[in-house]
Parts: C-alpha cells; structure tokens; sequence
C-alpha cells in the first residue's frame, strides 16, 4: 500500500456518518499542561509585585499537582527529574465519567 493510499484510506469517510476515523482523532494536537497551584488577589496586590514577590497558592506542599489537558484535569501526581528536566508521575487518572461530569 502507497503513502496515497493510505491517505486517501485516513480521509475516507466512515461508513457510519458522523463518526471521527482513529487516526484521524490520534493526530488532533492537545495542550498539556501542569498546575502547581491557584491564587486569588486584588489588582492592587498583582500591582504591588516585584522580583523576589512570593505569592501563596492554595495547595499545600506535598499534594498533588493537576494534569490538564485543554484545561480539563485528567490526572493527578507529583514531580519528578527525567534527564535534567522536570517530569510527573501519575498517581490517579480522573475516570472519564469524572470528566464529562464537569463538561
């Protein structure tokens, strides 16, 4: 099988309409995104920070830390180094009825 065929196999719609090919799906890019914390402050306090500032988030420390895909958490855990560079390890993936919950 071409390269061509192949595409033109990845395009062809499905025989149920109104169905996404697999392949198509797999190839749609998402933002991955890791939060450590939240904090609400005044506009007058934002105004305030410099360098060296510290702002206090609503985590405490040792919990764990969201992983948000498009926004939307999916997992939780908690840092690692992989190579010099920071990773996470899972420690609970949110149940995908979990998620639609909060759609």
């Amino acid at each position: 099988m071409t390269d061509t065929t192949a595409e033109q196999d990845i395009l062809r719609e499905p025989a149920d309409k109104g169905q996404i090919h697999p392949d198509v799906l797999q190839n749609i890019p998402v933002t991955l995104s890791i939060e450590v914390g939240r904090a609400v402050i005044k506009i007058r306090d934002l105004l305030r920070l410099t360098q060296g500032s510290v702002v206090e988030l609503d985590r405490i420390a040792g919990e764990p830390l969201d992983l948000l895909v498009n926004n939307t958490v999916v997992a939780q855990g908690e840092v690692v180094l992989v190579n010099d560079r920071y990773g996470i390890r899972l420690t609970r993936v949110v149940p995908a009825s979990e998620r639609l919950d909060k759609l």
